[in-house]
């Protein structure tokens, strides 16, 4: 089977304009338009103005196709998706996050130009609580097979057992015949044969010294399977996935904790545009940053995340939806979910299956229906839709057990009537947020202890072989004690409580894993996790120029904040003590309020021309002890506190040398760290991540201000601009939640002396010059 790259040469409008815009796929629609006051997408989207989009390509099919089968695959479009071939349509697909596959044979004109038009509806808002994006955000494929040909999905890898390895290769075709498979690689060479028998076969394949999938050696074997002149290539991993509660969650016999991430679609200054690299390199800051494990919130998550998983070692929880039939926003998905849920779990399954980074498949976010007897019985509809493709992965659905009890009260749950009354009422978890912001964590934490959040969910997650809870961690120990066969997900938590987690999860197998809100940065939901400064935000009240919700533990453009160090150290994955600084200029200034961060101190010590001005300091290390040394001077020495390993020292600041020495409890010294000031020369730092990319890939160039030695200079501020040759500027912009500018320019502003640019390869060598004051920077990037 042939896989076309489908993604050339396209054009878009607005639904009723006359002019066409040339594109290239992925494209994201949404990110080019203005964003007002009063915009009904508000501060879900980050005040975009929606609408109704027309994507177009003509292309030419050969007289010879007419005798294979064509089949076009989207693998995202958001949303309502409508595609005609030739004026006549040929299908229809409401919900914006599943791939799904276009039978195109009774549409075409062979040997002669076709045209294929794609409708895209955005229009109706409020639609999502977050950035969706909007048009065809991921690729597109067209598949050329034999009339004798393997279906789409049609080869299945599980593991049976791994010492020996074995495992079933299932091949379903589109007739009976000879079925042979092949797996390569260094040490493996296998060759089998078999015929199918109503159009199945079904081999068991036991594969020598066999490399195990996982997080620290992430193996991947290649599979080709041939059915007559049909060839399909596919990809496995071999691993074994079990739960218990005595055993915890165990990956190929041995227990795991999985330390993990809540993430959700967007590329930050790319919007919603989904490309390989910008999917790669998100998953790659994640682990690098102490994560084994995202959750993609609140969505089925794109191949290319899958494919970088399963390369890098990360493993995944894959979410349906954010909304079952009760809204959360007046034209969400809930609207659909009960004609398509079954449709959609089945394309969301077919394509996980055989990704052996895909450990669980989690059914809703926040779904209070779970308190009902009718959200009970579709959650075990759904599990069985499940079943029926994949009978192994566990299942699993992120359960707010405050937000069940004040559901049942009647609090946050949507209608047009309230809607009509007060238009800016919140409702579902965004109502759950706001009360969040205004309480803080530790209400909300306290509040789900309460009987009732108990009586709410205790019968949906006797149906979950892995009970999810979204801010719950207060009730571990005493559900773990009261539901001896429950096994516990942290599916939503505060990064605050990693090391209370981490420390409860050592001694607890049953309590599995933890995924924070959230461990990169995300475009919408306004503000619901920021600290910020008058300085970059004139006001707090997430209006127009909010447009991001600051909640990552990395920030939109990539860059580990003090909350990713204190994870780290906290999941005991840093012995040396880690410093991070709440910004100097700042130190006793009033912030924009959120319940999501408990720090915003960045690893720096760089606040040139501050000197003997209070400072803030934070240390995260896991020794009884922490003293602190500027520039040799001892300036205080504390004692861990119970269940916490971050130190704060009130100092002052003075240019020099910082340095936080771990100390044992006869004061001994265990270990150290140490940042220094950057030097007093400034400097345009233009930094590719890759030096050499392939013809049509996207480049990463950090911006930053330094000093010649590349140490970024957080106070440094001003306008960079760019210029770029051999290729094409696809998004530039800086960390900010308040970003006024967008990302569509070729200039932006820096946030703490950063900013990021993207932009895909088009020449034999790619070109960025970026100039800022007086300043001037440049690098080049091969393409190969």
């Amino acid at each position: 089977m042939q896989k076309i790259d489908f993604n050339e040469n396209w054009k878009y409008k607005r639904v009723g304009e006359k002019e066409y815009k040339n594109c290239f796929l992925p494209h994201d629609a949404q990110i080019y338009e203005g964003r007002v006051a009063g915009a009904q997408s508000g501060v879900n989207l980050g005040w975009y103005e929606c609408f109704d989009y027309e994507y177009a390509k003509t292309f030419f099919i050969p007289e010879e196709y007419k005798n294979k089968v064509l089949t076009f695959e989207f693998e995202g479009v958001y949303r309502n998706a409508e595609i005609y071939i030739n004026g006549v349509k040929a299908h229809y697909r409401p919900y914006g996050y599943t791939n799904f596959f276009v039978e195109a044979n009774a549409f075409l004109r062979f040997g002669e130009e076709n045209e294929i038009t794609v409708f895209a509806k955005n229009a109706d808002q409020p639609n999502s609580r977050w950035y969706s994006g909007a048009g065809i955000y991921r690729p597109v494929y067209l598949w050329v097979a034999e009339k004798a040909h393997i279906k789409m999905n049609g080869v299945k890898v599980r593991t049976l057992k791994i010492h020996p390895a074995v495992v079933e290769i299932s091949v379903e075709a589109s007739q009976d015949g000879e079925v042979k498979i092949e797996i390569n690689d260094q040490n493996t060479n296998v060759i089998k044969r078999a015929q199918t028998q109503n159009g199945r076969a079904k081999f068991t394949v036991e594969i020598s010294d066999a490399k195990l999938w996982s997080p620290q050696n992430p193996a991947i074997y290649a599979l080709t399977t041939t059915f007559f002149d049909d060839v399909s290539q596919n990809s496995f991993g071999i691993r074994t996935i079990s739960l218990s509660p005595q055993n915890g969650f165990l990956l190929n016999g041995e227990r795991v904790i999985l330390r993990g991430a809540c993430i959700h679609h967007d590329n930050g200054v790319l919007g919603a545009r989904c490309l390989a690299e910008a999917e790669k390199r998100k998953i790659k800051i994640l682990k690098e940053n102490g994560y084994n494990a995202i959750r993609s919130a609140h969505n089925p998550c794109s191949k290319a995340l899958l494919d970088a998983c399963d390369e890098l070692g990360v493993m995944v929880v894959d979410e349906y939806a954010d909304a079952w039939f009760v809204h959360k926003t007046k034209h969400d998905y809930a609207e659909c979910v009960t004609d398509w849920y079954k449709q959609d779990l089945r394309d969301m399954v077919e394509k996980d299956f055989n990704h052996p980074c895909v450990v669980m498949y989690s059914l809703g976010n926040e779904v209070a229906e779970t308190g009902q007897k009718k959200g009970v019985e579709l959650f075990k509809d759904m599990k069985a839709v499940c079943r029926e493709i994949d009978a192994e992965r566990p299942i699993t659905a992120g359960v707010n057990l405050f937000f069940n009890w004040l559901y049942a009260m009647g609090f946050g749950v949507y209608s047009d009537n309230k809607a009509n009354k007060n238009p800016n009422a919140k409702v579902g978890s965004e109502f759950f947020n706001e009360l969040a912001g205004l309480t803080g964590a530790g209400f909300m934490k306290r509040m789900a202890t309460l009987y009732p959040c108990d009586a709410l969910t205790y019968k949906c997650f006797a149906e979950m072989d892995a009970a999810g809870y979204n801010y719950g961690i207060l009730r571990y120990k005493k559900d773990l004690k009261k539901y001896k066969d429950r096994i516990i997900l942290g599916s939503e938590t505060f990064c605050s409580d990693a090391y209370r987690f981490w420390e409860l999860a050592k001694s607890h197998p049953a309590l599995i894993g933890d995924f924070v809100w959230s461990g990169m940065d995300y475009l919408g939901e306004v503000g619901i996790g920021s600290w910020e400064y008058r300085e970059y935000a004139p006001d707090f009240n997430k209006g127009v120029g909010w447009l991001s919700a600051g909640s990552g533990r990395v920030d939109l453009i990539g860059t580990p904040l003090g909350e990713a160090l204190y994870t780290k150290v906290a999941f005991e994955l840093e012995k040396a003590p880690q410093i991070a600084v709440v910004p100097v200029s700042h130190t006793n200034e009033r912030h924009s309020p959120s319940a999501w961060k408990f720090s915003n101190a960045i690893p720096s010590w760089s606040w040139n021309g501050l000197n003997g001005s209070p400072a803030r300091v934070e240390v995260y290390a896991r020794s009884p002890f922490v003293e602190l040394f500027i520039n040799g001077k001892s300036v205080g020495r504390k004692k861990r506190a119970k269940n916490n390993c971050r130190f704060t020292f009130k100092t002052k600041y003075y240019d020099g040398e910082i340095c936080a020495v771990s100390l044992d409890e006869g004061g001994n010294e265990l270990c150290k760290t140490t940042l220094k000031t950057a030097g007093e020369q400034t400097v345009l730092s233009v930094l590719p991540e890759k030096l050499k990319v392939k013809q049509g890939e996207a480049c990463f160039i950090n911006l930053a201000f330094t000093d010649t030695d590349g140490v970024v200079k957080p106070l440094e501020k001003g306008k960079i601009n760019i210029k770029v040759e051999g290729g094409t500027l696809l998004g530039l912009g800086h960390a900010c939640p308040y970003n006024a500018e967008g990302f569509i320019n070729d200039y932006t502003n820096t946030y703490y002396g950063r900013a990021l640019a993207v932009v895909k390869a088009t020449g034999k060598t790619v070109k960025i010059i970026a100039t800022a004051k007086n300043l001037h920077g440049e690098c080049e990037i091969g393409v190969e």
